[in-house]
């Protein structure tokens, strides 16, 4: 309590004389001053500053000290929160961007009660007069991110209670659109409305070392708007929870009446559906309450923390505004006042016998109520680390403290990656080089040619080094057989194959049934020639046909046919070829 004997004046104790102070510095509307009448005349006496030393019990002090020793608790959980989302994977911590940003709007809300039990600044400027943001930078920092991080809390809540009800009531899934928006939308808006608040209402030393908004013009620039969000995403929320339990009774009357997509018989024998399953709206009543249950299932968490916050800052700024409109009925009406000031005067500036006046004329907020607004402000680092941590964090510190320097997964990652890896839980890129004692199929074999390639100058194709598949996926199901590069090369029809091989001269009326091998052969008969000594294709067909009828044809099931040809130019069919290749069926 400042020294009451300093600048007293005319005035009576504790009261002191406002003529002896003229200074025009610190928040002047927040000296209490009334006019007394004296032996010399009407003085305009003051109650010593701060003014909540008068109106509240001498244990009102450990409030706000405990309330900011809270803070430093909550922040450390808050950061802590942070820190994993900056340093863990996402699979550890499933973290979201309005998550973010609401952990975000805490921290920043705590720094303005940490900031002064840390620099440990002056309550008043003067003996009756407080400290402002003008007078104090103390005060400027504290008030600035108090009601920066209140007004983006209630915002980031906003935002998330709207990415809710699109994605339950409307079936939209928000994009980035949505997500550059809300970044601008959650840091903009409590920048502009403190922009705003700061020049016309101001902060100072209101009760406590941290400062607090002004009474004066707050409810215009301030509580009214973080109100007015604060209302409309309850009123998002509560819409939301009423269509969870519409669509929870829907499923359970409308399910036994079947699904809207159950083939119906038409005329034509083919099996139709009805109009309204054409539509990627329509779901049935149990596919709509599957999706409200797990997005409900994923967004508890964050719906419970806010919903907190929006109670508690709600709390807070009708604590405020009635202490605004306390502050303001008792200096337009001091009559009101009287018996309490009396009281100080008549007990020599002694408090304690004048508090039951204070209170019984309604003057003061209840000590129990700006407490319980103080430490439910300062839980919100708890509530934090309560509903948005998880067990799969503290895993993800243990597996980085093991191992630091540990190359971590990338947040991002191609689900076809896990077809390629015999561990389920760990990811391999396509074009990552394999180790050859996995089960990865061995490098294919150079492709089997003939005789005839070699002469025409072609070589057999083989594997590029740069190849990243270096194994047969199908390893364990074919066989493994040296590659032939004969003149015959037995087939052998792997366990996976469907198909049998075919000759291409086999036609239509070739069996499968007796394809079971087949080898390549070089024949070495003469090309057929005319008289004359040169090539003949009719005399190659006359050759064929009598070979034919000799094997009994290819109809009565022989055994050899010549199936490669040579193309004629002067005819619109096949010709035998020279080399009479054949094949055993």
């Amino acid at each position: 309590m400042a020294n009451t004997t300093l600048g007293q004046g005319a005035c009576t104790a504790p009261f002191l004389q406002l003529s002896n102070f003229p200074g025009t510095v610190g928040y002047l509307p927040g000296r209490f001053c009334a006019p007394v009448p004296t032996i010399e005349g009407t003085v305009d006496c003051c109650l010593p500053c701060p003014i909540t030393d008068w109106v509240y019990s001498d244990d009102f002090n450990v409030i706000p000290t405990a309330a900011e020793w809270l803070n430093v608790a909550g922040m450390v959980c808050a950061g802590s929160i942070i820190l994993s989302y900056l340093v863990l994977p996402v699979q550890k911590t499933s973290r979201h961007y309005l998550t973010i940003g609401l952990v975000i709007s805490l921290c920043l809300l705590q720094l303005g009660f940490i900031i002064p039990l840390a620099a440990k600044p002056e309550q008043c400027h003067d003996a009756i007069t407080p400290n402002d943001m003008n007078s104090d930078k103390t005060c400027a920092f504290s008030g600035a991110f108090l009601l920066f991080g209140g007004f983006a809390a209630i915002i980031w809540g906003f935002l998330r209670f709207l990415h809710i009800h699109l994605q339950i009531c409307w079936q939209l899934v928000p994009g980035k659109k949505f997500f550059w928006s809300s970044i601008m939308a959650g840091w903009g808006l409590p920048a502009l409305f403190i922009a705003i608040a700061l020049p016309l209402t101001g902060v100072s030393y209101r009760f406590g070392n941290t400062c607090h908004i002004n009474h004066e013009k707050a409810l215009d620039d301030y509580w009214g708007p973080l109100l007015a969000f604060a209302a409309i995403s309850t009123v998002l929320q509560f819409g939301t929870f009423g269509y969870c339990i519409r669509v929870y009774i829907r499923s359970l009357f409308n399910d036994s009446k079947g699904s809207t997509s159950e083939p119906v018989n038409s005329n034509n024998g083919l099996p139709s559906y009805a109009s309204r399953a054409g539509s990627v709206k329509t779901v049935t009543a149990g596919q709509a309450y599957r999706r409200v249950k797990k997005v409900i299932a994923l967004q508890w968490r964050g719906t419970v923390i806010v919903l907190i916050i929006i109670i508690n800052v709600v709390f807070l700024a009708v604590v405020f505004v009635q202490m605004d409109n306390t502050v303001t009925s008792a200096v337009q009406n001091l009559g009101k006042a009287e018996p309490w000031l009396l009281c100080l005067v008549l007990n020599g500036g002694n408090k304690n016998p004048c508090l039951d006046k204070v209170k019984a004329v309604g003057l003061v907020t209840n000590e129990a109520t700006v407490m319980a607004v103080l430490l439910l402000l300062s839980l919100n680092g708890f509530w934090a680390i309560l509903f948005l941590g998880r067990t799969s964090m503290l895993y993800g510190w243990l597996d980085l403290l093991r191992s630091p320097f540990a190359p971590r997964p990338t947040d991002f990652v191609s689900v076809d990656a896990r077809r390629f890896s015999n561990n389920p839980k760990t990811y391999e890129m396509i074009s990552s080089p394999l180790p050859q004692s996995s089960s990865m199929p061995k490098a294919p074999q150079a492709v089997v040619t003939s005789s005839s390639t070699k002469e025409r100058g072609l070589s057999p194709l083989t594997q590029s080094p740069d190849s990243g598949y270096a194994n047969d996926y199908f390893s364990n199901e074919v066989e493994q057989q040296p590659p032939t590069f004969g003149k015959e090369a037995a087939y052998r029809s792997p366990k996976l194959s469907f198909s049998t091989p075919r000759p291409p001269s086999a036609g239509p009326g070739f069996s499968s049934e007796n394809s079971i091998s087949f080898s390549t052969r070089i024949d070495s008969s003469p090309r057929p020639l005319s008289p004359q000594g040169r090539y003949s294709p009719a005399v190659g067909r006359r050759q064929r046909a009598e070979s034919r009828e000799s094997a009994g044809g290819r109809s009565e099931g022989g055994g050899r046919f010549s199936p490669i040809y040579d193309w004629d130019p002067t005819s619109s069919y096949a010709q035998g070829s020279k080399r009479g290749d054949t094949f055993e069926v």
